[in-house]
């Protein structure tokens, strides 16, 4: 039986798996989603599961890829916006604040998924961190595009800002979270008036 791909080469059995695992682990927790009900949701054979993937562990890790690549791309579509350094960081705070306010209304899925995998050397955590790493450095070279007196501060205050907001939203409700966190945003990347 041949293997059906997506457009883009993919396989349609492991792309409905990670979207399966996604939805879930984002709403219920990762530990609480059993690979039987992954594969259910997925509509695939248990075979097909561990064809794509060893265990769980490396389905959780595909799952936060795609977080990962999806703010990538935020990113990416915000500089093919304008290569203002000033309009860019206004961009990157509109962009986090809807992020939080329309895709990630149960907290940062990587805080979670750490949460839950407490272990600093396993799979899981490091993809954690090499995203961790990534938002920061990112951050800390726009701001220093921007011209920013200490821009490895005011990246570090950001991905700070933006973890509270995540947190913020989940617990008080994105509508009296987001003008407290585009405030401080914008004061910790000197757009501030």
């Amino acid at each position: 039986m041949a293997t059906r791909t997506t457009s883009a080469g993919a396989s349609v059995a492991r792309e409905k798996l990670v979207a399966a695992a996604s939805d879930l682990f984002y709403r219920e927790g990762i530990h609480a989603v059993g690979v039987d009900r992954i594969i259910g949701e997925a509509g695939v054979t248990r075979a097909t599961f561990y064809r794509h993937f060893p265990g769980k562990e490396d389905l959780v890790e595909a799952y936060l890829d795609v977080e990962d690549a999806n703010i990538r791309g935020a990113f990416e579509r915000a500089g093919e916006v304008t290569d203002d350094p000033e309009q860019l960081l206004e961009l990157v705070i509109e962009g986090l604040a809807d992020d939080v306010a329309r895709l990630h209304t149960r907290g940062c899925p990587f805080i979670n998924a750490a949460a839950e995998y407490p272990e600093a050397d396993s799979g899981v955590r490091v993809a954690v961190g090499e995203h961790r790493d990534w938002f920061r450095g990112t951050l800390e070279a726009l701001l220093t595009g921007a011209g920013r007196p200490d821009p490895a501060i005011a990246a570090g205050q950001l991905v700070l800002l933006r973890d509270a907001a995540m947190v913020g939203g989940y617990l008080d409700g994105w509508e009296r979270v987001r003008p407290a966190f585009v405030d401080a945003a914008r004061h910790a990347a000197g757009l501030a008036a």
